[in-house]
């Protein structure tokens, strides 16, 4: 019985790796920036692209007030502070703050950043719009219907 190994026998695992392409070395490039919206040219962070701007009120959580409006934090809802610490919601309750937020599936506030005053000062979208980009009740042109129009008469597909 033999115990020792042939040469071609050790090298088998680095050619199988080389022709699956694991040590290829475009496996190793890293992946280039996620697209974010830039408050960084002002000395702030780096923003998701979708974030929105709006003024914020924490009444008691997970109730909060959001540009006037009652809203609800979702349940793993992150709270940041311009030095993108986390902040806890009762650290700030009753207070109103600028911050940018992002929304989860279900239209639940699920990431708000505390802005500093330079991010403030920079432009971004509001609350203004639609909640989802394909809200349905949000278009203002285009038929409507209000339920009593027969339905020979409604709208076909791609009119």
């Amino acid at each position: 019985m033999n115990r020792c190994r042939k040469p071609l026998d050790a090298l088998l695992p680095l050619a199988l790796c080389l022709s699956a392409g694991l040590l290829a070395p475009h496996a190793l490039a890293q992946s280039p920036l996620p697209q974010t919206q830039n408050e960084a040219v002002v000395g702030g962070r780096h923003f998701p692209v979708g974030t929105l701007r709006g003024r914020l009120t924490v009444v008691q959580w997970p109730e909060i007030r959001l540009d006037g409006q009652s809203e609800r934090l979702s349940p793993g809802a992150r709270i940041r502070d311009p030095q993108n610490m986390l902040v806890m919601p009762a650290a700030i309750t009753g207070q109103t703050l600028r911050v940018n937020y992002r929304r989860d599936a279900a239209g639940l506030v699920n990431e708000v950043w505390i802005l500093s005053a330079g991010e403030v000062r920079t432009k971004r979208a509001s609350a203004d719009r639609p909640l989802l980009n394909f809200w349905p009740f949000a278009a203002a042109s285009g038929p409507r219907d209000d339920g009593k129009t027969p339905f020979d008469q409604l709208p076909r597909y791609g009119e």
